[in-house]
């Protein structure tokens, strides 16, 4: 039997990996049942929320390779879940934009991925998870933006 150490448990950074692990798992496990991975629904959710995109900008809004977001756009083209459109004056710059189809599967993905977030967050009440969910974007936040720079004591 595995027993997690209790100098581990008492580390949030760990609890926070070993959970958001577990999440991203269940949640790929169910995005493969539709032959698709969390990329697929990262570029998804950034066309439906921000609208069309040119692919190199879309490639760094998420911060996924070029070469990869060729491949992502690919296979979604493919399922119908986007279409792409050359530029007329610059024939470097790829436009893509969610199609209708791409728009009813992000909404069925977002289910699912609801339906994990339940799972997990289950032994938490509504207002806990409402909580957690608060802080967790505040500490997302922080990560993404940075610590403030230090100030000079002058």
């Amino acid at each position: 039997m595995s027993e997690t150490p209790p100098s581990l448990l008492g580390l949030t950074t760990y609890l926070l990996s070993k959970t958001g692990k577990a999440a991203r798992s269940r949640l790929a496990a169910r995005l493969a049942e539709r032959d698709l991975r969390l990329w697929h629904m990262a570029v998804l959710s950034a066309l439906v929320d921000f609208g069309p995109h040119v692919q190199r900008e879309l490639a760094a809004r998420l911060g996924i390779d070029r070469s990869d977001m060729v491949k992502i756009v690919d296979d979604l083209a493919v399922a119908g879940l986007v279409d792409r459109a050359r530029d007329t004056i610059d024939r470097r710059r790829v436009t893509v934009t969610p199609t209708r189809a791409g728009r009813a599967m992000l909404a069925d993905l977002q289910a699912e991925a609801l339906a994990v977030q339940q799972e997990l967050l289950a032994p938490l009440t509504s207002p806990e998870q409402a909580q957690l969910a608060a802080l967790l974007r505040r500490v997302h936040a922080h990560v993404h933006e940075g610590p403030e720079e230090p100030r000079s004591g002058r």
